[in-house]
């Protein structure tokens, strides 16, 4: 059961109240509940209570909550206990199992969850399980919506995220009071599942173009340019990109990024797996070629094989360094 809550450190559970639809009024600044605090949720959590928002979190591992109870949360035991006590609830999870224990297992979210309660689950999931989750939801009176993530933790710290919201439309526009305490950029997707959609695709483009950027600097680099040089000429041409101007994998090039402290925080190789894995799923059932895509899918499966899983997924640098010395 641990295992199921643990997010890239570890998991909490918070929630808001929250108004939908001409038949509620909303009402500001109510409790919010999160649920999910690890790397990513943890920052989100903070810029809700930054705005004034009350915050009800809970996690298997309780050193998790400390920080966020020393700055206002309160602490209860578990998800369904969270329900109890608020009807708007963030989670924040690490895959598509974490999301169906959390919401539907014993002591999970739907157990408690009051009628008119909305659900907002901000993990990267398979689409299929987001649009079973929303089924869930529903039959308890709540209303469930996917709402994932882009920017990576220092988007997180700063809330400036990019939400890629699922939803029914009227409820989307619900939410954007809390969307826009945790993020610059907010996006209404269409119905349940097209947020998740829209993530897996980014994020395969994500992967794709940090293994470019590595096996660009690295080639520089053996051709005897520096790093910074090298970087600065791409980021002034038509090679640059997020990977090569903002989170540059190579140690030394960059300051504020995981290549910068031996690739530690950030997004992790096990998870940039998880989500290749999930866009490969998905392709296969939709006929749709991703031959890039695949072959992201088993660079990362086989960096996680070699020690890699815990580090950031920039460090595929690191890794193909060390590939070639072999």
């Amino acid at each position: 059961m641990a295992a199921l809550f643990r997010g890239s450190r570890s998991i909490c559970f918070r929630w808001n109240k929250h108004v939908f639809g001409s038949t509620r009024s909303m009402a500001s600044k109510t409790p919010v509940g999160f649920i999910g605090l690890g790397n990513m949720g943890s920052p989100m959590a903070k810029n809700l209570i930054k705005n004034g928002y009350p915050v009800i979190a809970t996690d298997v591992f309780p050193e998790c909550c400390k920080e966020l109870q020393d700055l206002g949360a309160q602490v209860v035991d578990s998800p369904a206990y969270v329900a109890e006590k608020a009807d708007r609830i963030i989670t924040m999870l690490p895959s598509s199992p974490n999301v169906i224990e959390v919401y539907t297992g014993s002591n999970g979210i739907l157990k408690k969850v009051k009628k008119g309660t909305l659900l907002v689950d901000s993990s990267t999931i398979d689409p299929a399980v987001a649009k079973e989750m929303a089924v869930a939801a529903e039959k308890m009176g709540a209303v469930f919506m996917d709402a994932p993530v882009s920017g990576g933790v220092g988007a997180a710290s700063m809330a400036k995220l990019t939400f890629m919201v699922g939803g029914l439309e009227e409820e989307f526009k619900a939410a954007q009071e809390l969307f826009t305490c945790m993020g610059a950029n907010v996006i209404y997707c269409g119905q349940v599942g097209t947020g998740q959609a829209a993530k897996l695709c980014n994020n395969m483009l994500l992967s794709i173009g940090m293994i470019g950027t590595a096996e660009t600097m690295n080639l520089g680099i053996r051709l005897g340019l520096d790093p910074k040089l090298l970087a600065k000429i791409l980021n002034m041409s038509s090679g640059r990109c997020w990977s090569s101007d903002t989170y540059n994998p190579v140690p030394g090039v960059m300051e504020d990024v995981p290549s910068a402290n031996n690739y530690q925080g950030g997004f992790g190789t096990t998870l940039m797996a998880k989500d290749l894995g999930l866009a490969q799923n998905t392709a296969t059932n939709t006929r749709t070629p991703i031959p890039l895509g695949s072959l992201a899918h088993q660079i990362y499966r086989v960096m996680c094989s070699r020690g890699y899983a815990n580090k950031d997924f920039s460090s595929v640098f690191q890794f193909l360094r060390e590939e070639e010395a072999q």
